[in-house]
């Protein structure tokens, strides 16, 4: 690559790697249409002892964002409480009481996936739409995340390159190529093909969770070279997922470049990308046990028109 040409970069990435046309013209759910039901079918055959894990972050203040692109944590705030019901204070016959609560927050806050409509490339949205009329002041009026509610679950796939590459945590600015994946995959024993939802640990978050959030949000990171959009398109995987805040590595592999990855991936190839997933607890487990194959539940939150949602993902083994 040439750092100082990302432009060509990206552009030529993404003639290779294009999946406009593939699904039709109406296509609105980009690389989940590799998930079928076999797949499915195959993914829920995997769980053998029946234990769970939920890999999502807990939504609260104590989250990683600092307000940049104007991201806050989520604020939680309750309606009705305890005390209120004890005081009297709700009206409610014959004793009953209860508690409400509302929470405020960034789509993209904490564990989330990006929908097809959060990334466009040179105004083009995923399909090759024009982004000025797919996603507007009323949301993503074509490929909302809403649409991908009932499609991802299937068979999930732990790489735990933090562990096998760098020992437990990779360092920030550590860019994963395809041969730190396949090698990783080769490692746990594993196979990475059509209609998988990937899951990438590199440790930044268990650094994050025993350090302090720091720059976990915005700041330099491990992640995904920009190298390996060829091995994303060609290896057909319905969905990838990191338990860093950006995916690709950070700084990015170019000079004066802003995610160029997600410029490949979201609009072009129209892979689901999932940020900021807690691996952890997963990884050991699959170290005891040895497998790195499970059955995997991700729905996002079917909002009408978002780019993004909120997720809490469950693997079960």
């Amino acid at each position: 690559m040439n750092r100082a040409d990302p432009e060509s970069a990206i552009a030529e990435a993404a003639r290779k790697c294009s999946n406009w046309g593939r699904w039709g013209e109406d296509d609105v759910l980009g690389t989940l249409n590799f998930l079928t039901a076999a797949k499915r079918r195959e993914g829920a055959a995997l769980i053998r002892r029946g234990v769970s894990f939920s890999l999502s972050q807990r939504f609260d203040m104590n989250g990683p964002q600092k307000g940049w692109r104007r991201r806050t944590n989520p604020v939680h705030t309750m309606l009705d409480t305890g005390t209120d019901a004890a005081a009297g204070l709700q009206g409610f016959p014959h004793g009953i009481g209860g508690a409400d609560d509302v929470i405020a927050m960034p789509l993209q806050c904490s564990t989330q996936w990006d929908g097809l409509g959060h990334i466009f490339d040179h105004g083009k949205a995923w399909n090759g739409r024009d982004a000025a009329t797919t996603v507007t002041s009323e949301g993503d009026l074509v490929t909302g995340i809403e649409h991908l509610a009932a499609h991802v679950a299937g068979r999930g796939v732990l790489l735990d390159v933090g562990r096998v590459v760098g020992g437990g945590e990779l360092p920030d600015g550590f860019a994963v190529t395809e041969t730190h994946l396949t090698a990783t995959a080769e490692a746990h024993g594993v196979q990475v093909g059509r209609g998988d939802v990937v899951l990438v640990r590199t440790g930044q978050l268990t650094r994050a969770k025993r350090d302090g959030w720091g720059d976990y949000a915005g700041g330099p990171a491990p992640g995904l070279s920009f190298t390996t959009a060829s091995w994303l398109h060609r290896t057909e995987i319905a969905a990838i997922a990191t338990d860093t805040w950006g995916f690709e590595v950070r700084p990015n592999e170019f000079d004066h470049a802003f995610q160029p990855l997600h410029q490949v991936v979201i609009p072009h190839i129209g892979l689901l990308v999932g940020e900021m997933w807690d691996l952890d607890a997963l990884a050991e487990d699959c170290v005891a046990d040895g497998v790195h194959e499970f059955w995997l539940t991700a729905a996002p939150l079917p909002i009408t028109g978002a780019v993004g949602s909120p997720v809490n993902p469950v693997a079960v083994k």
